[in-house]
Order: C-alpha cells, then structure tokens, then sequence
C-alpha cells in the first residue's frame, strides 16, 4: 500500500499525517472527494496506528430510554411520539433500576439513558433516577442526556446550564452522551430538526459540561440533505471545541435511516460512504484518540471493515436500541461479547475491553480464547433471558 499512497495525488496528505501536522478543511475535501478510498483508508489506518496502536475497543453496556415522548417533531426522527400515540412509553425509576439490575448480572460498566424531551416529567425525576442507579451499584458509570435534553430539563428547572448540570453531576451524571449533533449548519439543521437547538448550542452544553470536569462523546449523523462541505464543517467545529476543553473522549459518526420520518431521501448512505467518512474524521479529528464504528448503524460487517479505515471502537453490547431500529435498522438488537471479541480478532486487532471514557479495563490477548469462551456463554444465555423478557 506504501507504493500506492507514494504515487497518489493524496501524497502530501499522507506527508502531513506522518510529520504529525493538521490537516486543513481543503484537504478534508479533497478526501471526501477523492475516488481512491484505499489510499484514504490506508492514511487513516496509520493515524489510527499512531493513536492507538493494535487495540479495537467495547463497552458492555445498556441501553435504556426512559420515554419516547417528545414535545418536538423533528423530521428525521422516528422515535418520539406524542401523548395520543398509542406506541409512546414511559418508565418509572423503579422500571429502570430493574431493568438495570438485570443487566448487571451480565457485567454492564455503563447504562446509556436518553430520551424525547418529555411535555410534564419534573426535574426532580431525572435526578431521582441517577441516585437510584448510583444505590443499585456505585461503579456503575451512567452517561445520560444529550444536549437539547439538558437544555429542556435546565428551561424545567428553571436553572441555568451550568446549574442544571452540575445537580445531575451531583446525583451521578458521569457523562453525556453525544447525540443530537446531527449537522451544525444552520441550514441543514432547519431542514432536518427544525426547533432543536442551534449546532452553537449543543456546542455550548458540551463546553459548560467540560468545564465542570465532565467528558462525553460527539457525534455526526450524516447521509441526508448535506453535503461533503457540511460534513467538513461539522468537523471543524467539533475540532475547535476539543482543542479548547479537551472534554471529547470519542467521536462517533451516525449513518442516516431513512424509514417512517418526514426526509425525501432517496439513497441511504452506502458502505463506500460511511468508510470514507469514518477515514476521513480520523485524519482530520487530530485532538481525538478514539473514532467508533457504531455497528446498530452500520452493522457489524461493515462495522468490523471500519476497523481498517480509521475506527478502533465498535462500541458496545446494547441489548436493547430502539432509535436506530423505528428508522429501519436491520441490524440486531444486542450483540454478545463473543460477537465483538470475534469481529475484532478477525480484523487482526487486540480486544480490549473499555469503560465510558475509553479506558481499558480488560486486554483479551488473543491466546486468551477458553476465558472468552467461557465468559461469552455464560453473558450468552443471560443475554437470551433479557431479549426475550
């Protein structure tokens, strides 16, 4: 592959990438742009290389959303219902530790929590719920909320932000996740999320959270009405943020599903796509160490190629996703730690285990298969028990 980036028109790119320099926005563009996706794939695998080293990383968690409804009606969204909805859901905090103690018996480090911006839930609620899941089992490390949810329950309390999360921070928030980034040029935004925060905003609970000591992730949902330059731009910003705060511990692109939601979009975004972009944000998104392929969106074939183009994380076990799968996943609803420790072996690379912050906590050496095999059955059957509970 050497030989082939030497003689590439994205030579100078893969000079940069080498010396340690950042990439601009026009080069950026000439990456998306470029018919090669080898050669881009190959740029990112070194930047990976150089960040990372051979680690492909997983969480084993869960996921919970507390209520599907949702006082906006964002046109991408096919998840939120109203009250009159007969499909909508609400949960009590005594459904949602259950739910959480049964997950526990799998060995979950993380609960992922998020939901519709809820018309009459009081703040006291979400609160109320973090202590609860903080008494279940103190280790537990709860990444909850994004961003426009944290601006509803400040506008609720009546509390400023800063205020708002540092009373969550309190009650065990140890990170918000990174949803709602979609796209942050105003114009697309208006298109696909008319009413939800501005990109500056979702920006700024991110940068109020870092400032308190918090991390979380970010994200990108791309495949839409934007374009390449969108895309490039959303980057830019996210860029900026981390060389301020530093808060980022994880980037993760979102490929678009079109089903049962108001966007004319013909063409889903293909597997070409989705590498060239995950390529692409690992060679520009220099100030972050991890990149996710997240496989409910991908699924986990194309997710486990991903780990050849820039990606060293397939993010987690899940057992139960409901957002991706109303707009037409096909993908399964939970994967088994077997499931991921195999896809990352057989992308030659070395499992290792995380938490929230994309800390190991285990290393799977690849002689290590009867402990896997043995720990994957076991999680095997609970996780059968919980799917179809």
């Amino acid at each position: 592959m050497d030989f082939f980036i030497q003689r590439s028109e994205l030579r100078d790119i893969y000079d940069k990438v080498v010396a340690g320099e950042r990439i601009s926005e026009a080069d950026a563009m000439r990456l998306f742009e470029s018919r090669d996706i080898n050669v881009v794939g190959a740029i990112a695998d070194f930047a990976r290389q150089k960040k990372v080293g051979n680690r492909a990383s997983y969480i084993i968690n869960r996921y919970i959303n507390y209520s599907n409804y949702c006082i906006l009606s964002c046109q991408f969204c096919s998840f939120a219902r109203k009250k009159r909805d007969a499909d909508g859901f609400q949960l009590t905090t005594e459904e949602i530790v259950g739910k959480a103690r049964e997950a526990l018996k799998l060995g979950i480090t993380e609960l992922h929590i998020v939901g519709g911006l809820h018309p009459s839930l009081p703040f006291s609620y979400y609160l109320d719920m973090l202590k609860a899941l903080k008494a279940l089992d103190s280790r537990l490390q709860l990444k909850c909320f994004t961003a426009i949810e944290i601006l509803h329950l400040a506008w609720l309390a009546k509390k400023s932000v800063h205020q708002t999360l540092f009373e969550l921070k309190e009650a065990g928030l140890e990170s918000l996740t990174g949803g709602g980034a979609e796209i942050f040029r105003k114009e697309v935004r208006s298109a696909i999320a008319r009413g939800k925060e501005s990109g500056e905003e979702y920006l700024d609970v991110h940068r109020t959270w870092h400032k308190l000591g918090g991390r979380s992730t970010c994200t990108m949902l791309y495949g839409h009405v934007e374009t390449v330059a969108d895309r490039v731009d959303h980057l830019r910003q996210l860029r900026a943020l981390q060389d301020e705060t530093r808060g980022f511990v994880g980037f993760v692109p979102l490929a678009y599903h079109p089903e049962d939601n108001d966007i004319p979009v013909k063409h889903t975004p293909t597997g070409y796509d989705s590498l060239r972009t995950i390529a692409v944000s690992r060679i520009y998104l220099d100030n972050f160490d991890h990149i996710t392929a997240y496989w409910v969106g991908l699924g986990m074939k194309l997710a486990q190629v991903a780990l050849n183009y820039g990606a060293d994380d397939l993010h987690g076990t899940i057992i139960e996703e409901h957002i991706f799968h109303m707009a037409g996943a096909t993908s399964p609803q939970l994967q088994t730690e077997a499931d991921m420790l195999k896809a990352i072996r057989e992308a030659r690379r070395t499992p290792v285990q995380r938490n929230t912050f994309y800390e190991a906590i285990k290393t799977h050496e690849n002689g290590a298969v009867a402990e896997d095999t043995e720990n994957s059955a076991r999680s095997k059957v609970l996780e059968d028990n919980l799917a179809t509970a």
